[in-house]
């Protein structure tokens, strides 16, 4: 395999990252809550744009529902 087939597709994805020039902290916008304040520092944030790695939403299997012979 090379390089470009190990390194996942980036897209353009909505985040909301912390106003504070010092605090590094982001969050995808479909993981934030409806006011989003900064997890690390609780300060304001504000919307950006970064390209990122789609998100793989993961079905857990539902175990088998064991049936009673008798």
């Amino acid at each position: 395999m090379t390089e470009e087939q190990d390194k996942p597709k980036l897209v353009p994805t909505k985040i909301y990252k912390c106003k504070d020039a010092e605090c590094k902290a982001w969050v995808r916008e479909e993981l934030a809550a409806a006011e989003p304040v900064c997890p690390i520092c609780k300060g304001p944030m504000h919307r950006s744009i970064r390209h990122l790695p789609a998100l793989q939403n993961k079905i857990k299997k539902q175990k088998p529902v064991k049936k009673d012979l008798f």
